[in-house]
């Protein structure tokens, strides 16, 4: 069985001079890379077919996590608005911003189920009180938690709240398992720094997240990650990408040049594996791909 990345795999650097590069996720009909670069507060994109990176949008709003949802549109996380919202070529509209009668704290990374619930994860990381990744602030509700916006009515309940700072999150291929990093370990060294697994149910039509568990404990910061075809999870891992069974036995630790924040597929083949970092976008060949929805 070939490896997951092959031992002589090269790291192409394909940008750099970020501050922290964020939010990655592919669009292949532009055959281009979009993703953030927090502190600077600006939308970049890495044409694939040119090489090139442009500015998408230079004032952003601090726009961290996003993905595609089943239209192929861009949802991203705005920690500057405090929402979730959709980009429509420049067209920025809600999707979420407020739950119990106050403002979302900062959401930070989101996915899009099978049934095009909007699922997203709200630490506190865009109010903090130096401005280098929000507005400084204060939270408008006790906790972080885990939201999922109903495709029907468009509301935005909370279902994980045993959580610190839930930060990136990853479904199976089934979608019967929900993975979610804690990183709380952030502003708190007593605070979690590990993977939980959920298992995800529908009972009579409502949909909740229960059995919360430890799923991994990486060797670096799981920031942002992937799931792909097979079931394993690739994660940020402080100066590398290391990957995980669905039991939660490592697979890989895969070195990078520096600290990575969140990673996805991408590419012609679909199959190379996009990472943002502290400065520097890199492209790693993979002989994996991201799970296709159920």
């Amino acid at each position: 069985m070939s490896p997951l990345i092959e031992p002589d795999a090269i790291i192409a650097e394909l940008f750099s001079g970020g501050e922290w590069l964020e939010g990655p996720v592919w669009l292949p009909d532009a055959h281009a890379l979009r993703f953030s670069d927090i502190p600077r507060d600006r939308i970049l994109e890495f044409d694939a077919l040119s090489g090139e990176t442009r500015v998408h949008d230079a004032s952003a709003e601090f726009a961290n996590g996003r993905t595609l949802d089943l239209n192929g549109d861009v949802v991203q996380c705005s920690h500057g608005r405090r929402r979730v919202e959709r980009d429509l070529n420049g067209h920025v509209e809600a999707i979420a911003e407020r739950w119990d009668g106050g403002r979302l704290n900062s959401p930070n990374d989101v996915i899009v189920a099978s049934d095009g619930a909007v699922w997203f994860t709200d630490p506190p990381y865009g109010l903090h009180e130096s401005g280098r990744e929000g507005h400084p602030g204060s939270q408008d509700y006790e906790g972080c938690f885990v939201f999922r916006v109903d495709p029907n009515n468009g509301i935005a309940l909370p279902v994980i709240t045993d959580m610190v700072h839930p930060n990136g999150l990853a479904f199976s291929p089934d979608e019967s398992t929900l993975y979610v990093a804690d990183t709380g370990w952030f502003w708190n060294n007593d605070d979690p720094q590990h993977i939980r697994a959920y298992d995800v149910a529908v009972t009579d039509g409502v949909t909740s997240a229960s059995n919360s568990r430890i799923f991994a404990e990486p060797t670096g910061i799981a920031d942002g990650f992937r799931v792909d075809a097979e079931g394993n999870l690739w994660t940020s891992s402080g100066p590398s990408i290391q990957v995980f069974t669905p039991e939660g036995q490592s697979l890989l630790e895969f070195p990078m040049p520096q600290r990575i924040s969140n990673l996805c597929f991408g590419g012609a083949t679909g199959t190379d594996l996009y990472a943002t970092s502290a400065t520097s976008l890199y492209r790693v060949p993979t002989n994996a791909r991201q799970a296709p929805r159920p």
